[in-house]
């Protein structure tokens, strides 16, 4: 929660944060930030389909999610995006290109996390059927034209037209 109430590195209570990201100990000179999380996800398409969660916690309990969850430290979003497929859905997926970076909150409440979502295009594999695991209380292939409006994050309704966009530019030229 924001503003931190004491100091991670002495101890000493803190004063409010000279800006909304930014608040300095006066004892130590040790400067807390507020920097966004890293997330990442992937667009996972098998036969022109996107595979989309539903989510099993809060925030956001009940809504459709792109697949995806926090970066863990030292870890590439392209291999966080990998793992949180194989999480969240069982199956290994081949991450392929960046689609973009999108920022967002992480829950609606003045404390919520700022995050920096990093999502790829992803295909699925061979034929094995997703199951729904970690957080996800069902997971299901939509189509293009299809896609719900209860997505659980106002950036994802971004992602999905930024994911529209690039199928259409790969389409073939007739």
């Amino acid at each position: 929660m924001w503003p931190n109430r004491y100091c991670a590195s002495c101890g000493e209570r803190l004063p409010p944060p000279e800006t909304p990201s930014r608040q300095p100990c006066p004892a130590c000179g040790q400067v807390h930030y507020r920097n966004a999380k890293p997330c990442a996800g992937a667009l996972i398409t098998r036969d022109g389909l996107l595979l989309l969660a539903r989510r099993g916690v809060e925030p956001h309990l009940g809504m459709w999610d792109i697949v995806g969850g926090f970066v863990q430290p030292d870890e590439h979003p392209a291999d966080a995006a990998r793992r949180e497929a194989r999480e969240e859905t069982g199956l290994e997926v081949r991450v392929g290109p960046l689609l973009g970076i999108f920022i967002d909150r992480y829950g609606d409440s003045a404390g919520s996390d700022y995050t920096l979502n990093v999502y790829y295009m992803a295909e699925a594999p061979g034929r094995e059927q997703p199951k729904p695991t970690s957080d996800v209380t069902e997971l299901r292939w939509f189509a293009r034209d299809s896609l719900p409006e209860d997505m659980a994050f106002e950036h994802e309704k971004r992602v999905l037209a930024a994911w529209r966009s690039a199928l259409s530019e790969r389409a073939p030229k007739t």
